[in-house]
């Protein structure tokens, strides 16, 4: 009775909280430290009831600080508490999870015991290299050799504590399902922010929302601790180790026209927490930075609120069309492909066609209907014409689609994979997207002890990072379901080569 308690608590704060990151018309947000007083304090209260540490229980030292309770946050400090030692969470905004929250497709991962049961041939080497064509050859390869040979581990060590990633699907640019999702078939991230803040709290890890971390303090090139600001008031709070997780820079737009102008105006799919303060704090100490103008534009994003359309509903099935109705490209290509694709459409704009049977496999379509999002009708005619569109051409779009599956060949766009199921059900469904700000590539160097990494090259004594505050492994363009993958196989390191620094 308690876990199903605290998950419900737990995944309504995670439903308030992306939907008050989600205005109307939502563009990357202006405030550099986004906390708005009212929803903050309505949040708060709720999470104090769930477990959020008392602001007066913080000491004036921990052995491990880790900055940012996102998925790759969480996963450091249980592994370092698991090592043994006293990590401290500190979380700027009033609730948990950060980008981890708005995550939907899923976590990939390869030679996983998922995989296997379900009789899928897949390998760590074809993993590398499909996620290295997709970055365009650009990936850091230390950095994604390793991710890859650790992801199945990553899989495994998630479901010894109660988060079984065992529904599979797949995403653009991956030719074999290794998008591991919640057995359900729902959006993966508040199951995840579910379970990992429940083995925090578990553990008794001290988790403390609200505090800001303005600074990480050192002493002669040793990472001595950070000062933080709680309930207004600057607190120093010292550490043999830092761990920084505190997601990219994808809701500041100063940030984000310095690398490219040419995104001013964009919708942002990112939490209002995401502006680059853990990149900037490193900077400071020396830290080097990689690949800061590449930021992946998603194509699916629904515009008023800045939600992005989760790509299992293509890789379930849907596809793309055109306001004639008509599919303009491979659905399942890369990100960065079927973005430009829509971008040079008269309307820079498309809608996601789906059936009834799409609905059922992607459980996150639920949340999106909640939402306003979904059109719905009973026809393929009925549903052109709430769209507007001309009838006879969309029909013709999915008989062409159906035929293109029941075949196994897409003459028309060479898609390859999502075709497992024609569009056939009892009802038909659109979701009107278009390209959006969705994560940022760039950010701090690391090796693959998580190391942060200076100017020459050199690990920076006792401060290490994680998730997308790094660079590096995703190259000029992510990967669906990579982002997933990457918080918890380099969360779990930086947790475990943190401890063994303070040995």
């Amino acid at each position: 009775m308690k876990s199903k308690m605290f998950k419900t608590v737990t995944t309504s704060l995670a439903v308030m909280f992306l939907l008050a990151g989600c205005g109307s018309n939502k563009t990357a947000d202006t405030k550099e430290s986004s906390k708005s007083s009212e929803s903050s304090t309505e949040v708060t209260t709720g999470a104090s009831e769930k477990g959020y540490t008392d602001p007066k229980e913080m000491k004036d030292e921990y052995d491990i600080i880790i900055v940012g309770a996102g998925g790759a946050g969480m996963a450091a400090a249980i592994e370092a508490k698991n090592d043994g030692k006293n990590p401290v969470i500190f979380e700027k905004m009033p609730v948990a999870g950060g980008n981890t929250l708005k995550s939907s497709s899923g976590m990939n991962a390869s030679e996983t015991k998922f995989q296997k049961e379900e009789g899928i041939e897949d390998s760590n080497d074809k993993f590398f290299e499909e996620t290295l064509k997709g970055g365009h050859g650009t990936n850091d390869q230390e950095l994604l050799r390793f991710y890859v040979d650790n992801s199945a581990d990553a899989i495994d060590w998630l479901d010894s504590m109660g988060i079984k990633l065992n529904n599979l699907t797949i995403t653009g640019g991956m030719s074999e399902k290794r998008t591991h999702r919640p057995e359900d078939g729902s959006a993966v991230g508040g199951y995840l922010v579910d379970g990992l803040t429940k083995n925090v709290f578990e553990k008794e890890i001290p988790l403390f929302v609200n505090a800001d971390v303005t600074e990480i303090t050192e002493k002669d090139g040793q990472v001595t601790g950070v000062k933080v600001n709680v309930e207004g008031t600057e607190k120093e709070v010292k550490s043999k180790a830092v761990v920084v997780t505190t997601g990219g820079y994808g809701a500041n737009p100063k940030m984000l026209e310095a690398e490219k102008p040419e995104l001013k105006g964009y919708v942002t799919t990112n939490s209002d927490g995401s502006t680059g303060d853990g990149i900037k704090m490193i900077e400071k100490l020396g830290g080097q930075t990689v690949d800061m103008d590449q930021i992946q534009i998603h194509p699916t994003v629904q515009q008023d609120k800045g939600i992005l359309i989760g790509e299992a509903v293509r890789g379930e099935g849907g596809i793309l069309v055109s306001q004639e109705g008509k599919r303009f490209v491979n659905e399942m290509d890369t990100r960065d492909n079927v973005s430009a694709a829509e971008n040079a459409l008269k309307e820079k704009s498309s809608y996601l066609i789906f059936d009834s049977g799409v609905k059922e496999r992607v459980k996150a379509i639920d949340f999106y209907e909640k939402q306003g999002f979904v059109t719905k009708a009973d026809s393929v005619e009925v549903l052109a014409k709430e769209l507007k569109m001309d009838e006879k051409t969309l029909q013709e779009t999915v008989d062409t689609w159906n035929k293109a599956v029941a075949d196994k060949k897409d003459t028309e766009f060479k898609r390859e994979t999502g075709m497992d199921n024609g569009l056939d059900g009892k009802e038909f469904y659109a979701i009107k997207i278009a390209p959006g700000i969705h994560y940022t590539m760039g950010g701090v160097k690391i090796n693959t002890k998580t190391e942060v990494l200076d100017k020459d090259g050199k690990a920076i004594p006792g401060l290490f990072a994680a998730g997308e505050v790094t660079g590096g492994l995703h190259g000029e363009n992510r990967i669906g379901g990579n982002s997933v993958g990457d918080i918890i196989v380099f969360g779990r390191e930086s947790g475990k080569q943190s401890a063994a620094f303070v040995k």
